[in-house]
C-alpha cells in the first residue's frame, strides 16, 4: 500500500486525510489516553486558575485589570516553555494590550490559539466577581471568556506532560479588548493578523454553545458593523405639512427609510437593527456616550432626525449588495427632505468554507472518540462577532471551543464547572491530532 506523507499535504488536504483516518479508527491511542488522564488529574487546579483570573476585574477599559490577568496567564505559559511577550497599545487607544506566546517544535502544521482577557464588566460593575453555586459558578467573564483561556492552558499542559508538545508549532494570542475593540483596528489587531498569516489553523475558545440537544461550534460568523442615518427636513408650521411648500419633514422621511429597510432588505443571515433614534426641531447625539437629546413642538414640522444601528452579514458580497440597496432607499427622499447614510465597518464576516467544514468534522470526530459526543455546526445567526473573524481571511478557523455557560454579557453570567475538563480534553486531543508531524 502506498504510504501517505501527511507533512506534504496542504492544510485542507490534511484535514481530509485526518478525517478519513479518524473515521476508520474511532478510538483513542495510548498517547491520547494519557493526554485525557493528564487533563483529568488537574481538574481541581484548573478551577483554581479560573477563580484567580475571574477574581480580577478586567473590563475592557480597566487596563490595569487586563494586565494583571495577563500576568497570571503569562506565568502559566512561561512554565510550559513558551516564549511570551506583552504587546502594549498606544496610550491614546486606552487599552491594556495583548499577551502573545509561541512554541516552535519545528515539525507539523502550525496552530494558532485565540482567547481574550477582557470582559464586558467594567470596574464599577456590581456583579459579584466569583460565586460558587454547586456544580456551577457565577461571575464576571467566567464563560466569556476566562473559562476558554483556562481550557487552552490546561490543554497545552496536558500535551506537555506526555511529551506531545515537544515538536509542535503552536502560537497563542489573548487579546485585551475583544469586547470593545480599540481603534484604529489596524493597530489593535496587527499582531493577530500577522499570526494568522503564518499559521495553518486558528482555534478560538469563545464559550461553547448547546443547541437542539447537541454541543455546537462555529466555522462561520457574521460581520459586526454599524450605520448612521441623518435626515434634514424643512422646518415650518405644522399646518403646512404634506404640502408642496412644507414637505413631509425629517421624522416622516426617517420613518419611511427605516420601514423600507424592514420591508425590502430582510434575507437569510442579514440583520440591520435600529438601536436609537433622536428626532425633532433640534437634536444632538454623541457616539462616545451613546446618548442624545431632542427638542421639538407638535406644531412645528421636524427639521432633524438621526438614527444609529448595526449591520451584520455573512459574506463580503452580501454586505456590499445590501449597502448599495440601503443607499438607494435613502436617496429616494420624500418632498422637502434630504437624507444621507454612512457605514462603519467593525468585525469582518467569516463565510463558511469547505476547509472549515472539514475542520469541524475532525473536531467532532475527536470529541466522539473521547466519548464526549458529536459536535454540530452552529447557525451563524445564533452567534455574535469575535476575534477569529480577523484571522479567517488568512487561515482555516473554528470558534466556540471554550467553556459552557449561560447569560454571557449579563449580571447572571455563569459557567458549568465540568465544561472546563470537557473542553480541555477536546482541545488537547484536537491540537494533538492537527500538529502530529
Amino acid at each position: 500500500m502506498r504510504r501517505l506523507h501527511l507533512k506534504r499535504l496542504t492544510p485542507a488536504l490534511l484535514l481530509a486525510a485526518l478525517f478519513a483516518c479518524g473515521a476508520a479508527q474511532a478510538q483513542l491511542t495510548e498517547t491520547e489516553q494519557r493526554i485525557v488522564a493528564a487533563v483529568k488529574q488537574r481538574t481541581p487546579q484548573a478551577l483554581e486558575l479560573l477563580e484567580r483570573s475571574v477574581r480580577i476585574n478586567s473590563g475592557t477599559l480597566n487596563a490595569d485589570g487586563v494586565r494583571e490577568v495577563g500576568r497570571i496567564f503569562r506565568a502559566e505559559l512561561d512554565d510550559l516553555g513558551f516564549t511570551t511577550r506583552w504587546v502594549d497599545m498606544p496610550a491614546e487607544m486606552k487599552r491594556g494590550g495583548h499577551l502573545v506566546a509561541s512554541h516552535d517544535g519545528g515539525q507539523g502544521k502550525r496552530i494558532m490559539l485565540m482567547g481574550h482577557m477582557d470582559t464586558v464588566f467594567e470596574k464599577d460593575s456590581a456583579v459579584a466577581l466569583w460565586e460558587r453555586r454547586g456544580d456551577r459558578v457565577r461571575g464576571q467573564g467566567v464563560n466569556d471568556m476566562k473559562g476558554g483561556d483556562v481550557i487552552i492552558i490546561e490543554a497545552l499542559r496536558a500535551l506537555q506532560s506526555v511529551g506531545a508538545l515537544d515538536k509542535a508549532r503552536v502560537e497563542l494570542i489573548f487579546t485585551g479588548d475583544e469586547e470593545r475593540t480599540g481603534t484604529p483596528r489596524e493597530i489593535g489587531r496587527a499582531d493577530l493578523v500577522a499570526m494568522a498569516k503564518r499559521n495553518d489553523y486558528a482555534l478560538s475558545f469563545e464559550g461553547s454553545t448547546r443547541h437542539g440537544g447537541m454541543d455546537m461550534a462555529s466555522i462561520s460568523r457574521r460581520s459586526s458593523g454599524g450605520w448612521s442615518l441623518t435626515v434634514h427636513g424643512k422646518p415650518g408650521h405644522s399646518a403646512g405639512v404634506f404640502s408642496p411648500n412644507g414637505g413631509y419633514g425629517a421624522i416622516y422621511e426617517g420613518s419611511r427609510i427605516l420601514n423600507a429597510f424592514r420591508e425590502q432588505l430582510i434575507e437569510p443571515s442579514l440583520t440591520f437593527n435600529v438601536g436609537v433614534v433622536v428626532a425633532g426641531t433640534n437634536t444632538a447625539y454623541s457616539d462616545d456616550t451613546a446618548s442624545g437629546t431632542a427638542f421639538g413642538k407638535t406644531n412645528v414640522i421636524a427639521r432633524d432626525f438621526q438614527a444609529r444601528g448595526d449591520l451584520r452579514y455573512l459574506t463580503p458580497e452580501q454586505g456590499e449588495r445590501v449597502k448599495r440597496r440601503m443607499q438607494e432607499i435613502v436617496a429616494a427622499s420624500l418632498p422637502g427632505a434630504t437624507a444621507t447614510i454612512a457605514f462603519r465597518d467593525g468585525y469582518p464576516p467569516m463565510p463558511p468554507t469547505d476547509a472549515g467544514a472539514r475542520l469541524m468534522e475532525i473536531y467532532s470526530r475527536t470529541s466522539q472518540d473521547a466519548g464526549l459526543g458529536p459536535i454540530g455546526t452552529l447557525d451563524p445567526a445564533l452567534r455574535g462577532a469575535g476575534d477569529v473573524q480577523f484571522a479567517a481571511p488568512y487561515t482555516v478557523g473554528i470558534d466556540g471551543l471554550g467553556a459552557a455557560g449561560n447569560g454571557a454579557h449579563t449580571d447572571d453570567e455563569d459557567l458549568e464547572i465540568a465544561s472546563i475538563e470537557r473542553g480541555a480534553i477536546r482541545a488537547a486531543l484536537f491540537i494533538y491530532r492537527l500538529t502530529r508531524p
